[in-house]
């Protein structure tokens, strides 16, 4: 991979942390606990519960997104950036574009049946 190469991904994963780290915030607001005493009707109540819960895991998966691509900006400068970690064979730059947190090639990724 090229050092420009390199750079495009570490300006990705900057611009990808700003994004998510806005989400965060966001479904942290929506994930707050409803008051008992909100004057709600009972299939309203039940909705909300029920949208919470679903913000709760989204908010969930994008602090797991988060800490991978803190994790990722780290490893960025160094060797073993973009080195499939089964088979050690180069993840392809427009894979790393998209996701750039990715530690398997797309062939080690399928056999793996993730």
């Amino acid at each position: 991979m090229t050092k420009i190469q390199k750079k495009q991904i570490k300006d990705k994963i900057i611009e990808d942390i700003s994004s998510i780290e806005n989400e965060i915030s966001q479904l942290q607001e929506k994930t707050k606990p409803i008051t008992p005493d909100c004057s709600l009707g009972r299939l309203t109540r039940l909705e909300m519960i029920g949208e919470q819960q679903v913000n709760e895991h989204a908010l969930h998966e994008a602090e797991i997104k988060l800490n991978k691509l803190k994790y990722a900006i780290q490893k960025v400068d160094k060797d073993g950036y973009g080195i499939c970690a089964e088979c050690e064979e180069e993840i392809i730059f427009g894979r790393l574009m998209i996701l750039p947190e990715s530690s398997h090639c797309i062939a080690c990724l399928s056999e793996l049946g993730n």
